[in-house]
């Protein structure tokens, strides 16, 4: 071995160095999530701000390190060659692939990830420094390579950089509750997470007719008389019909008013502006908007312009956390387990809901409740007694107010039996 194998050893040696440190880097930043990340920088002032922005921009610096190792093993493959074939002529390049496959597998790939898996927060406050040079060092290459990749298979590509899926989350969750490593409730509210980022206004309003609201020429002392029966702390304001809801009533303004002495005078007196929000509004960006602009009541409206309901904070949490009741809400349930294996159901129950409750297939087209599924399917204003067949389940309509479905019976499915086919 003259002194330019010996030069090629210790190149060789030194890259297999950097392999397994970058595997470390690699493996920490992937497994930190912001959560921890964030709480790194409240207790490690020095390096935990760096690893919090490290995976706040996880694409780009993430990508340049896949870049650098890639670029690491493969100049150390090919030295290993150049340095095996030198010293032992081709069947010791052989060799020397087969060693090195085993070197860098135990070295660089398996003994340094289980380690940085075993130590995550360690590793990442370690390599977090070395994270950030690759990655303002190898950004532009990185984006290039990545547009190149892009070009062969279109997309978005690596841009993204590794991703859970939504269905990943919940079989891990399940998973997670069946081994009693988390509680069951817990489990139903990372569904509630993710069900909530898929969900629209239109589908948690209180619509229409269910609405309890005062005209705008109605006294303040009517307002108060209307808020105590109804047990409500917001009234939406009408102007010449059900559809011109022009401001919203907070019941602690109309009590102030009234104690002054101004019960004669109208709701407009008192009024505040309202918060209007399209149907498809997704209630994730309708909370943040609720938050921002510090309104408990949002008023929905229809593609034409008209009143189709409202939204409250409460129904905001309660597609979070279930059902939130006070003492002034009806104690009848929405749904109602019965004897014979059937539930019953008021109209407006949501029809997703439903089928994921039953474990049920009811078809979900251009309606969202249970009631709108019996007019889908009729074609007609339903009466009492009117049955609709779906998905193997029977719903038989129990009562109806006026035009509206109140309450459906629904009967499960027939249990298949060996003769069936």
């Amino acid at each position: 071995m003259n002194a330019t194998d010996l030069w090629l050893l210790i190149v060789i040696v030194v890259l297999v160095v950097v392999a397994t440190v970058l595997a470390v880097a690699e493996t920490a930043i992937t497994r930190m999530t912001r959560s921890r990340a964030a709480a790194l920088a409240e207790s490690n002032p020095k390096r935990g701000p760096l690893v919090r922005r490290i995976v706040d921009n996880l694409e780009r610096d993430l990508n340049a390190v896949y870049l650098s190792v890639n670029i690491v093993q493969t100049v150390q493959a090919a030295l290993v060659g150049v340095l095996a074939a030198r010293l032992f002529g081709p069947l010791g390049v052989a060799i020397g692939i087969v060693l090195n496959v085993v070197v860098l597998f135990t070295l660089a790939e398996a003994a340094p990830k289980t380690w940085a898996l075993q130590h995550t927060e360690r590793a990442a406050l370690l390599s977090a420094p070395l994270v950030d040079f690759i990655g303002r060092l190898l950004r532009w290459p990185a984006r290039g390579l990545i547009g190149v990749a892009n070009i062969v298979l279109p997309g978005k590509g690596l841009k993204q950089g590794p991703f859970v899926t939504e269905e990943e989350i919940l079989a891990l969750a399940e998973e997670a509750a069946e081994a009693a490593v988390i509680e069951e409730s817990e489990r139903d509210l990372i569904e509630s997470i993710i069900d909530f980022g898929d969900t629209v206004a239109r589908e948690i309003m209180v619509p229409r007719p269910d609405v309890v609201s005062v005209g705008r020429d109605d006294s303040i002392a009517s307002v108060v008389e209307v808020a105590i029966s109804s047990g409500l702390s917001r009234l939406p304001v009408y102007g010449d019909s059900s559809d011109d809801v022009v401001g919203v009533v907070n019941v602690r303004d109309a009590f102030r008013a009234e104690r002054e002495g101004r019960g004669d005078e109208p709701a407009t007196a008192v009024m505040r502006d309202g918060f209007f929000v399209p149907e498809t509004k997704p209630v994730r960006e309708l909370l943040a908007e609720m938050q921002a602009n510090k309104t408990h009541l949002a008023l929905v409206i229809d593609e034409y312009g008209g009143n189709a309901g409202l939204v409250t904070l409460e129904d905001l949490l309660e597609e979070l956390v279930g059902e939130i009741t006070d003492e002034f809400d009806d104690d009848t349930p929405d749904l109602e387990r019965l004897a014979d294996g059937g539930v019953m159901v008021v109209g407006t129950y949501n029809l997703g809901d439903l089928n994921e409750e039953l474990d049920l297939d009811l078809p979900e087209g251009n309606w969202d409740s249970v009631g709108g599924l019996v007019f889908g399917m009729l074609g007609r204003v339903p009466v009492p007694g009117d049955v609709v067949d779906a998905a193997g389940a029977r719903l038989v309509v129990e009562r109806v107010d006026g035009r509206r479905v109140a309450r459906v019976r629904v009967r499960m499915p027939e249990p298949a039996t060996e003769g069936d086919s």
